[in-house]
């Protein structure tokens, strides 16, 4: 609860805070909604029945026409009308981090990122890069905003769907939401453009000497610069492993990837990892279906992070989508907490 309970309620908000990480109490919406309001993805909220208030915390998008639009974490949004607030105000931007958790900004967790997982073409918009790999990965296929566009967003946009369409790929926009410096603002822009959240995903961070400390079997794990067919046999997120794939699963400042033999000729279990500075990314961790909680996964990510960490990096970063219960809850149990989320909205309303 972002209210205490002697917290006199009053609204300290203003349509000038938008862009600000805000918490409102606001009374719970009647059973019965008017049927000509905007649809809400989630509210995302904490219901205090009792009094019949909810509490809203996340960035304020928008202020207008008496009704704010309120961005949570996880990139849903809420829609608070006005009439409804009890109380409002601005909060931190971002939690304390957790005891061990390495320092990072969105910013920086943003570039080294996408310079581990490159395209094989791209082209400057301003502050924002396109990216296309022949539809491998929308993370290599989507235009990636890290700053001014150098043109009005709509104006950007279009010029987004367009170079898309020449390549006769799906316009997608990656945005974050849930840290510091994030953009809701602009995830909030792009709902309203007609563009669609399709899939979201955690980037988590965590201590490098805590996974390479991890008690797995890190000696059965080969490390190698280069990248195999039984490698990609176990890897199977593409049709034809083309040129594109290898490109693109090649790229990064120091690639290395992982195989734990198996009985056939396709691995028990694989991964891959880029170091880059004081950053190691670690990602396409894969365990055969039949032999999974048989430590596989743990023995990768040890090996990696011991390499990483002999190459002077210190802290890890990972992408996990956030309906994959089962890895969050692996990554969870080695010390990886949530930074930020990140997002693909793809255009869907027609021209």
């Amino acid at each position: 609860m972002e209210f205490s309970v002697r917290e006199r309620p009053e609204v300290r908000i203003t349509p000038a805070d938008v862009g600000k990480r805000v918490s409102v109490r606001r009374h719970a919406e009647p059973a019965g909604r008017s049927a000509d309001e905007p649809v809400v993805q989630s509210a995302d909220r904490s219901p205090d029945t009792s009094a019949g208030f909810t509490d809203v915390v996340g960035v304020l998008t928008s202020w207008t026409g008496g009704v704010l639009m309120i961005t949570r974490r996880t990139g849903e949004a809420v829609r608070v009308p006005e009439p409804s607030l009890v109380a409002g105000k601005v909060v931190p931007t971002a939690p304390a981090r957790r005891r061990g958790v390495p320092a990072a900004s969105f910013a920086e967790l943003a570039h080294v990122s996408s310079r581990a997982w490159q395209p094989v073409e791209s082209e400057a918009l301003g502050e924002w890069v396109l990216r296309a790999a022949a539809g491998f990965t929308r993370r290599a296929n989507s235009a990636l905003p890290l700053g001014d566009p150098g043109i009005p967003l709509d104006d950007a946009l279009g010029r987004v769907r367009d170079w898309y369409a020449l390549r006769r790929l799906p316009a997608y926009v990656q945005a974050a939401t849930g840290a510091e410096g994030t953009q809701e603002r602009l995830c909030a822009e792009l709902a309203e453009r007609g563009w669609e959240r399709v899939v979201s995903a955690e980037l988590r961070i965590g201590g490098l000497a805590q996974v390479g400390d991890l008690d797995a079997d890190a000696a059965r794990v080969r490390l190698t610069r280069s990248l195999d067919e039984p490698w990609l046999k176990r890897y199977q997120r593409f049709t034809v492993p083309g040129p594109h794939v290898r490109k693109v699963l090649g790229s990064g400042p120091s690639v290395w990837f992982a195989t734990i033999p198996g009985e056939s000729d396709i691995p028990a279990a694989i991964g891959r990892c880029v170091v880059d500075g004081r950053w190691a990314g670690v990602m396409a961790v894969e365990v055969d279906p039949e032999r999974r909680r048989q430590g596989l996964a743990k023995a990768v990510m040890a090996a990696l992070a011991r390499r990483a960490l002999d190459e002077g990096a210190s802290a890890a970063w990972l992408q996990v989508e956030s309906g994959n219960e089962g890895a969050r809850a692996l990554y969870e149990g080695m010390g990886f907490t949530v930074h930020h989320l990140y997002h693909h909205f793809r255009y869907s309303r027609s021209s």
